[in-house]
């Protein structure tokens, strides 16, 4: 893959023998994002799983003490009433039922995030499956979309709660902040992610678990992180 030259200029800054401590790493992150734009911090987790067994899947959410830095537009869809309105007073930016569905079908898709209460699951799944699903955003129990507390669903994606999830290759990408927080938030964001995808890990996974941690920028080069 081609890189543009600002990116090789950055990467001398990284030498890639070396396992930085965390809080380094994160340091180092945001000196190198020098984007005109608010760059993310992200992380890969390359795990010891092999994402084809299904009993090895890794999935989950974590609330981050600070957030991600972005107000997340998010989807309720629930049957008139009490529901709705419960999603409604917790900040939902757009809350309906069966003329939502119909609504993302035809191709609106301006939302970060989709929760529904169980009584919609059986429609929703069958309109939407194919189109909210390989975006990872079909609600799903356990990621923590689905459940009758749609409320209490909504107030913690609103405060910053992300999902992570296994993709083919046995890595877990996630983003744990921006580059305009302080390190301290970072790290704090940093550590609450890692926990949570070490909670994850299954059962029947065996050897090393975290194979390799990297940190970057969005526009930036990985930096290796030290993992004890």
């Amino acid at each position: 893959m081609a890189r543009s030259k600002r990116y090789r200029q950055l990467a001398t800054q990284v030498d890639p023998e070396k396992a930085y401590a965390v809080a380094e790493a994160i340091a180092l992150a945001k000196q190198l994002a020098t984007a005109k734009f608010d760059e993310s911090l992200e992380v890969a987790f390359k795990l010891g799983v092999d994402p084809k067994k299904g009993d090895q899947n890794v999935r989950g959410t974590v609330a981050l003490p600070h957030g991600v830095g972005k107000t997340l537009r998010v989807v309720v869809i629930t049957k008139a009433g009490d529901k709705a309105s419960e999603a409604t007073q917790a900040g939902a930016d757009v809350v309906g039922g069966q003329e939502l569905i119909e609504r993302i079908a035809g191709g609106w898709m301006d939302f970060d995030a989709v929760a529904a209460t169980p009584d919609m699951m059986g429609p929703l799944s069958a309109k939407l499956g194919k189109i909210l699903g390989p975006r990872g955003l079909l609600p799903n129990p356990k990621a923590g979309t689905v459940g009758q507390n749609i409320g209490q669903i909504v107030s913690e994606i609103k405060a910053g709660r992300i999902e992570f999830r296994l993709d083919k290759g046995g890595v877990v990408h996630a983003p744990f902040g921006r580059a305009s927080f302080d390190e301290k938030k970072l790290e704090e964001n940093f550590r609450a992610l890692f926990e949570a995808v070490e909670r994850a890990k299954p059962a029947t996974a065996k050897g090393v678990y975290f194979q390799s941690v990297n940190i970057s920028s969005t526009m930036g080069p990985g930096i290796k992180v030290a993992v004890s």
